[in-house]
């Protein structure tokens, strides 16, 4: 939880730079200002001396200024200074390197994708709910990682016996080339002789 002093200093902020912030921007604020402080503190633990520490003379590695980032977080884009090292080894956790979106992003698009939307219904959930702009190539991409895992899960070798075996079924109605019909959804799950599921 952020100190009141903080909170209130972050108010006074936006209204001293050009009045009342909406709350998505006061939110947008109050990540950027959380996530450059965890950056600096990965930066101090990377090089394992404080900024301005004359234990970093001679250390052979320093502090090297700042990049400019855009992320998207499920508050919309937030515009980040990360954080650089001179020899470049600086690997941050909580923005990785390359990445463009903050964990939740990827975990809305699949979440929505497993519910039956299409990439244009998420496309257009994720700008309504996040005010986030993300590409239907985006959501494919994402999207495809989980077909892949689940065609590896669908083709691998089985064992050749089950001691135990439940089957279930499901019955849906269901469109196909402009006909509504009933169709069963199967489940099946195998205990192994070890007792583990499959």
């Amino acid at each position: 939880m952020l100190p009141p002093e903080t909170l209130d200093a972050l108010v006074k902020e936006a209204y001293e730079n050009g009045g009342a912030l909406g709350a998505q921007e006061l939110l947008n604020e109050m990540t950027k200002a959380v996530l450059e402080r965890a950056l600096d503190a990965e930066m101090t633990h990377h090089l394992g001396y404080e900024k301005g520490d004359p234990a970093g003379n001679g250390s052979g590695n320093s502090r090297n200024g700042r990049s400019p980032k855009t992320v998207s977080t499920s508050n919309g884009p937030v515009e980040l200074a990360v954080p650089r090292d001179r020899n470049g080894s600086f690997e941050p956790a909580i923005v990785p390197k390359r990445a463009r979106r903050l964990g939740n992003i990827d975990e809305a698009i699949l979440s929505l994708y497993s519910r039956g939307m299409t990439t244009r219904d998420i496309e257009s959930h994720l700008r309504e709910a996040y005010g986030v702009n993300v590409s239907r190539e985006l959501i494919s991409n994402v999207t495809d990682v989980v077909t892949d895992e689940i065609a590896l899960w669908q083709s691998r070798p089985l064992d050749e016996m089950y001691p135990i075996l439940y089957v279930d079924g499901l019955r849906l109605r269901v469109k196909d080339k402009g006909v509504v019909t009933s169709k069963v959804a199967y489940l099946a799950v195998g205990v192994d002789m070890e007792g583990r599921k499959h």
